[in-house]
């Protein structure tokens, strides 16, 4: 896409900047736009979003599809593309300089944006906070250069910023305030017509195509030898879009075309409250299991190169976010090479067919601590920032 870099923007309410890179940034920033267009109902948002902004009114200028690139080699292979919508940004926001700029996640490829806007005396903030905890710690220092503001969405990661003395706000996560605290399976199997007696396994492997790529295999495996010890189970996968269940099921029609799995669009929710036990990739989605309070077995394949790397840097006992927010190994994290039928499937079977109520309470724990109105605390952040014109409006 050419971006026009011809007329300042001109405009009575504050213009925000978003840029978010994959399907839970989208989220994300559809919230906040939500609790700012509260204050600022005219106000304007532009710059990189997807489908839950964009029903708000945001103006995309790239696709988000973009930046939904994970891992270090997987980057590298789009490095070109990348610095070209990058530089499009800062051209664009350079002439249309926004009231403030908000990158969500995507941090490499945020933080270096907001680096340049933030030269150009444009207020910058940045919405989740990178993993500076758990690698890469003295990017701690770019980021100060970067934002003037971190929103974090983990309360130990605050504490990381005040000892750098880097401002940083606790929001809460928004999965926290949207997500019930108790999600009733019944409903959600009706919804979805599954009966309410059979044991039912949700595949999720992940938004990604590379994640797709990496882990259907495993995962199909474990979904046969699972099947065939239990006809009776059924099977279910969310995919986020179209072009996900397309890459699913023409995989799943080499692999295993015999299987059936019902391929449910755009209700991620409702499949995980519906099910016994999930079996998923790492990400936000470990968190959206752990609120909805389904035991579930994770598993994540990076690219090798990726791993090796990853390896060597990163240090931590843990990778999936219900473990680190529990400090503690609450469920099974399956990693590289361990991501097998071999491995998983004992994994599932204890999961399935065994009480997993204990979870329960430290499921709980979580979501209250995470439960802060975090789309509004975010917004307030925010709107602290903004020029003084606007927030005598606040």
């Amino acid at each position: 896409m050419k971006v026009s870099l011809q007329n300042k923007i001109s405009y009575s309410e504050p213009v925000f900047a978003i840029v978010v890179g994959e399907h839970s940034g989208d989220t994300l920033g559809a919230g906040l736009m939500v609790a700012l267009q509260k204050q600022y109902p005219q106000a304007k948002f532009i710059g990189i979003g997807g489908d839950k902004m964009k029903k708000l009114g945001f103006e995309s200028l790239f696709a988000m599809d973009e930046l939904a690139v994970m891992g270090i080699v997987e980057v590298l292979g789009r490095i070109r593309r990348l610095l070209h919508v990058r530089k499009s940004l800062v051209d664009y926001f350079t002439i249309n300089q926004p009231d403030v700029f908000i990158g969500i996640d995507a941090p490499d490829f945020n933080i270096g944006l907001e680096l340049r806007l933030k030269a150009q005396k444009i207020k910058t903030v940045h919405y989740v906070s990178p993993s500076v905890w758990a690698w890469r710690e003295k990017r701690i220092f770019k980021i100060a250069k970067a934002t003037d503001m971190v929103l974090s969405l983990l309360p130990f990661e605050k504490a990381f910023y005040d000892k750098h003395q880097v401002p940083c706000t606790f929001v809460g996560h928004p999965l926290a305030d949207d997500i019930p605290m108790e999600s009733d399976k019944e409903k959600a199997r009706d919804e979805l017509g599954l009966p309410h007696k059979a044991k039912v396994l949700a595949l999720m492997p992940g938004s990604r195509g590379g994640e797709l790529s990496r882990l259907l295999a495993p995962f199909f495996a474990s979904a046969q030898q699972l099947k065939q010890d239990d006809e009776n189970l059924i099977l279910i996968a969310p995919m986020v879009s179209d072009k996900r269940a397309q890459q699913f099921n023409s995989v799943k029609s080499e692999l295993a075309p015999d299987l059936i799995i019902e391929v449910i669009i755009d209700k991620t929710q409702t499949v995980m409250a519906a099910s016994d036990c999930l079996l998923t990739a790492s990400g936000t989605v470990t968190l959206e299991a752990a609120l909805i309070k389904r035991p579930m077995v994770i598993c994540y394949k990076f690219n090798l190169l990726t791993y090796w790397l990853a390896k060597w840097l990163v240090k931590l006992q843990w990778f999936s976010l219900p473990n680190l927010l529990a400090n503690n190994t609450l469920v099974p994290e399956l990693l590289q090479n361990e991501v097998c039928a071999e491995s998983i499937v004992p994994l599932v079977k204890e999961r399935l067919y065994q009480d997993q109520s204990q979870l329960n309470d430290s499921f709980i724990a979580i979501h209250q601590q995470l439960k802060c109105n975090a789309s509004q605390q975010a917004a307030n952040a925010v709107i602290a920032i903004l020029p003084p014109i606007f927030k005598c409006k606040a």
